[in-house]
């Protein structure tokens, strides 16, 4: 189908300002300008019960985050910890703000956003070693939040849904279970080599050239592709992995990788649910206040949430 209007009419706007490409421009200003885009097409915050920033005093280190009880949090409610997207170059929890809280409501859990290390300063594994701590912490200490620990999953959007899937990964060998896993147009092979690439890599936000360059800067010149923990669809065996739910759009260069992860999920018999929305490009779950398909996956993702933790 077609790209949704109001998709088309802030590309064309964003088009006509004849913004250079990522690569171009400072990285302190791109990091500056991160909350003005997420802003775009967003909807007021909602309400939730609490909200607090705190760091979280791992074994590698304190972690910095932002915890959000749900408006109707009950009792020792189950945990998701959330790594945001931008690249794992920019954004962070002030610009995924709207996005978790949402999740929170949606889910009926308490969500904990993970303010990882940002390349190209701290390349990788530095993020995902900050979201595996992270993980490991909530294990340990989720009844400090008032949280069940037992019940704790990981979710994250593009780049952090690449850091999801590797914790994911790691979590399976090194601990603590998890009971599910919530991924969104995730990042998941380095190669960029799909038909997707090809069909969606120019004039849909989210480009080729962006993503040659997000990888550059998270591997940098000595980084391996083929390492799983940093292209999760590299990994020889994907079994033994928590329930997972993928989200990807039609127009994004990340669709046939994320359907692809999810395809070897299915085959190696890990309950997984895939959700495609036409008509959307890579960032729409921000976008509520321009299309219902926003709310519709936020409600897909909370439904699953609550099914497999028990919320």
């Amino acid at each position: 189908m077609p790209l949704a209007a109001p998709l088309q009419a802030f590309l064309d706007e964003a088009a006509r300002l004849e913004l250079p490409p990522l690569d171009e421009q400072p990285l302190e200003l791109l990091r500056l300008s991160a909350q003005a885009f997420a802003d775009a097409g967003a909807k007021p915050a909602q309400p939730v019960a609490a909200v607090k920033d705190r760091h979280l005093d791992t074994d590698g280190g304190p972690v910095p985050a932002r915890v959000y009880w749900p408006a109707a949090a009950g009792d020792a409610a189950p945990i998701v910890c959330y790594f945001h997207g931008g690249g794992w170059v920019f954004m962070g929890v002030e610009t995924h703000d709207r996005v978790c809280r949402r999740l929170a409501n949606a889910s009926g859990a308490i969500v904990v956003s993970v303010e990882y290390r940002l390349a190209p300063e701290h390349r990788f594994p530095a993020p995902l070693d900050d979201c595996s701590a992270a993980i490991r912490w909530l294990a340990d200490h989720g009844a400090e939040l008032w949280g069940d620990p037992t019940r704790l999953a990981v979710a994250g959007d593009s780049a952090g849904g690449n850091l999801s899937a590797a914790a994911a990964l790691r979590a399976r060998t090194e601990g603590p279970p998890l009971a599910a896993q919530a991924l969104v147009y995730p990042a998941c092979d380095a190669a960029g080599d799909t038909a997707s690439y090809e069909t969606n890599g120019e004039g849909f936000l989210l480009t080729a050239r962006d993503m040659r360059w997000f990888w550059e800067c998270y591997l940098g010149p000595g980084g391996d592709p083929d390492d799983p923990y940093a292209s999760p669809l590299r990994a020889a065996d994907l079994g033994r992995l928590p329930p997972t739910i993928v989200i990807t759009a039609e127009y994004d260069p990340l669709r046939d990788e994320g359907e692809e992860l999810a395809r070897r999920l299915d085959g190696a018999d890990v309950p997984v649910e895939l959700h495609r929305f036409d008509g959307m490009l890579h960032g729409f779950l921000g976008m509520d206040a321009w299309v219902p398909e926003a709310d519709s996956a936020m409600a897909r993702l909370g439904s699953f949430l609550r099914r497999h933790l028990g919320g």
